[in-house]
């Protein structure tokens, strides 16, 4: 991981792998995160030929803390990263708390982006007819609601929070995060085939939480906060993939982004967790996401 600096002066903690003349994939972590991909993920794109992009959002890792963003934040990000790269466009994907920058960037900068792919994204809070914090896993609600109290309240509650996360290992994981996963993420994260993922997962969230939890702070609120842009106008394809199990991005989640953009393709999987789609769909939703356009 380098640090790239940005026109405004921020560090932005940047990794590149995979081919140099590759298409790129820009890929958005989850909340909390960082920038160092998983290993699976860097197989698959390295796979499909693929030049992957990541980098910890402000305020995670190495990454300056840029306070009181919001979601459209991230398009400046994507084009001073590619603009440093010289690439003029790139496929953008996020998971989770990723897919709403991965949204932003389609919407705010779609002449640099080639096609989208947002796995269990999150859907806007203040979306018509859905009650956004419903089907949670427990952890979930506590720590939306505290977000909903404000700043002062929800950093007392993350730094309880990261206590714990931010020494967690592969083992733990599943013990840590009892409420929010289902037997499929349980059985995803478990024995030899899990054992990856898992690890990968908690070395995310220890590296994220190594210079506080501004990054996951500053997500949170922006995630319950106005995005600064509106997702159902982004102008390119989006592929929509979300699991019926999922207790962190309740299902609902994904059915109400597959009613409300226009040119979305979804993918909404029964049987399905927050992680299970992500470790286990991941090749099936590039090659997806790489195809061309259907007429």
């Amino acid at each position: 991981m380098a640090a790239l600096t940005l026109p405004d002066g921020r560090a932005l903690d940047l990794t590149v792998t995979g081919p140099g003349d590759g298409p790129v994939l820009v890929f958005h972590h989850g909340t909390p995160g960082c920038g160092t991909p998983p290993v699976a993920l860097v197989r698959g794109a390295t796979a499909h030929g693929l030049r992957l992009v990541t980098w910890s959002r402000p305020g995670y890792a190495g990454s300056s803390r840029q306070p009181g963003r919001d979601v459209a934040a991230v398009a400046a990000d994507l084009d001073a990263v590619l603009d440093h790269l010289a690439v003029g466009s790139a496929y953008v994907a996020g998971w989770s708390g990723g897919g709403p920058h991965a949204l932003a960037c389609a919407t705010l900068a779609p002449d640099r982006v080639r096609g989208t792919l947002v796995i269990a994204g999150v859907a806007p809070y203040d979306a018509e007819g859905l009650d956004w914090m419903a089907g949670m896993g427990e952890d979930n609600v506590a720590e939306f609601g505290a977000a909903l109290d404000g700043e002062a309240t929800l950093r007392a509650f993350l730094e309880g929070a990261a206590a714990e996360l931010g020494e967690v290992t592969g083992s733990d994981i599943v013990a840590g995060m009892r409420s929010l996963l289902p037997p499929v993420d349980v059985a995803a994260l478990s024995g030899a085939s899990g054992a990856e993922f898992a690890e990968d997962l908690a070395a995310s969230f220890r590296a994220a939480l190594s210079t506080g939890v501004d990054g996951w702070l500053d997500d949170d609120l922006a995630f319950t906060g106005p995005w600064g842009f509106e997702a159902r106008t982004a102008p390119g394809p989006v592929h929509l993939w979300q699991g019926s199990d999922d207790l962190m991005v309740p299902f609902a989640h994904g059915e109400w982004l597959a009613g409300h953009l226009p040119r979305a393709t979804a993918h909404l999987l029964e049987g399905e967790g927050h992680v299970s789609l992500a470790s286990g769909r991941l090749d099936e939703m590039l090659e997806v996401l790489l195809s061309p356009p259907q007429r």
